[in-house]
């Protein structure tokens, strides 16, 4: 009888908890047994681990085999644990010392011809790997990917008979070295390309330059979504820490990760026809929705009122907290869910309200589509309106508008100026923050109190406008918040305005 031991990682949302596998041989009616809670694909291993032994050339023992998947509480799916698998049995066998095992990890999914396949999710594992010390060895597909956690001890390797080699000593496997040239070849167009809408502009750097969320309304073809793809154009690039947790999210959800898209802020568009699922991610094993696809970046929610109501206020949670709380009947996952929330919408269901298509009652009923609760967070409420055709004709209109490169440079110099005073961003900033940030003198106090009041709007959005007000006086410079910037930050609630307009009509 022998008894070998292998380690590997699974997946559990961002994380990569340690898996033992523990490999007995022993006498008795050939068979080849897995317990510890494998899924359906890890229970297909079986064959595709005797088919990729034999055909790289070892010899599959006729003998009674036991895996066990350790933690048997812990969920196991994915091909990802076919290389330990493999190398339990090999080691096993006696055909490599079990002790040399103990230095390494291995992840992979067998190919019947014993090469190895990629797997999801290596981003996360080269974290887990570095911090218990240990070697991590997978597929070479993986292996740019996993080299971007520069401390991590990475070897790739092509094939099962690679590894065998290189735990004899014999062929050694190569180490993934991390490709420093960063080059993002991602264009997010320019401001300048966007005619006129000034007023949509001043907002859109306000957005980006505390995190705020924003809303759009305007008839068609005004150029709200090109204003939202601009966005990114003028946002700060992803420090080193941030651009690790965003590729460890695109990691596990199976997108591919290289040197010339890891730092780059992520963009979601989801259609208006998105189930709640879709964006805050679910399954029997909670994979992540669109809300946690677009961490540190944006969620574009274009034709906003399409979208079930339901289905929107299910971002109402992560919109406070930035974090979505999955729970299922085997297992509770949190994902991270800092983004900023970019929507669009007509103002009417026929398009423009000035084609006088529609009632007032049919428009008031369309806009309540989006519940009170979900408007109070979000800060910013933009018109855009129709351009001028003559203006639109214009080249020199065109020449002299901001690049984003000019808006982005002073984005950054608010952004640090925020990060200098109290650490995070406004648009972040805690009750407590707020009380000791954004204080107000009496007569300010007054005015954005008659108007929260006139308006009928909630402690929620006070608080928010308040945020607003108080990036406003940073990208001026200013370190009290005068009626001034309370003025503008208030002119950025238009939508509850013309609700309240509508409702008292």
């Amino acid at each position: 009888m022998s008894l070998s031991v292998v380690y590997t990682r699974a997946n559990l949302g961002i994380d990569a908890p340690l898996v033992t596998i523990e490999v007995h041989l022993s006498n008795g009616m050939p068979a080849f047994q897995l317990v510890g809670l494998p899924g359906a694909s890890v229970k297909e291993s079986r064959d595709r681990v005797r088919s990729a032994l034999i055909n790289a050339g070892f010899e599959f023992p006729s003998k009674k085999i036991t895996v066990n998947m350790a933690p048997a509480d812990l969920p196991k799916g994915g091909g990802r644990f076919d290389l330990a698998i493999a190398i339990g049995i090999i080691a096993a066998s006696e055909e490599i010392s079990a002790t040399q095992l103990e230095q390494f990890e291995f992840v992979g999914e067998l190919a019947l011809s014993g090469e190895l396949r990629s797997i999801q999710g290596a981003l996360p594992m080269a974290f887990a790997a570095k911090r218990s010390g240990r070697q991590l060895v997978l597929p070479q597909t993986n292996a740019s990917e996993a080299a971007l956690v520069t401390t991590a001890s990475v070897l790739s390797a092509s094939g099962l008979f690679e590894v065998y080699l290189h735990l004899i000593g014999k062929q050694l496997l190569p180490i993934a070295e991390h490709d420093s040239s960063y080059s993002c070849t991602q264009d997010y167009g320019d401001l300048c390309e966007i005619i006129d809408q000034q007023h949509a502009k001043r907002a859109l750097e306000i957005t980006a330059s505390a995190g705020h969320n924003l809303l759009f309304y305007g008839p068609a073809g005004t150029g709200k979504s090109m204003l939202a793809s601009r966005l990114l154009s003028i946002m700060p690039d992803l420090n080193e820490e941030d651009a690790l947790v965003v590729a460890s999210i695109r990691s596990v959800s199976g997108d591919t990760i290289n040197a010339d898209n890891w730092r780059m802020r992520p963009f979601r568009q989801p259609h208006h026809s998105s189930s709640a699922a879709a964006l805050v991610g679910g399954g029997s094993y909670p994979k992540p929705g669109e809300i946690t696809l677009a961490h540190r970046g944006v969620l574009f929610l274009d034709e906003l009122p399409e979208f079930g109501r339901h289905v929107l206020d299910v971002m109402r949670e992560p919109l406070e907290t930035g974090v979505i709380n999955l729970s299922r009947a085997s297992q509770k996952i949190s994902y991270p869910a800092d983004f900023q929330l970019i929507a669009a919408m007509n103002p009417s269901p026929t398009g423009d309200v000035e084609d006088k298509r529609a009632s007032s009652e049919q428009i008031l009923r369309y806009l309540n589509r989006i519940s009170g609760p979900l408007l109070d967070r979000i800060d910013l409420q933009v018109s855009v309106p129709r351009v001028n055709l003559e203006n639109t004709l214009s080249q020199a209109k065109q020449t002299s508008s901001e690049k984003s490169q000019t808006v982005k440079a002073r984005v950054i110099n608010t952004q640090t100026r925020q990060l200098d005073r109290q650490g995070c961003l406004n648009a972040a900033l805690s009750n407590d923050q707020i009380r000791q940030y954004c204080q107000l003198s009496q007569s300010n106090q007054r005015y954005i109190t008659q108007a929260m009041d006139a308006l009928g709007l909630s402690m929620r959005a006070y608080h928010r406008t308040l945020k607003v007000a108080r990036t406003v006086a940073d990208m001026q410079g200013e370190k009290e918040i005068e009626q001034a910037h309370i003025a503008e930050a208030l002119s950025y609630r238009s939508f509850d305005r013309m609700l309240h307009q509508l409702t008292n009509s």
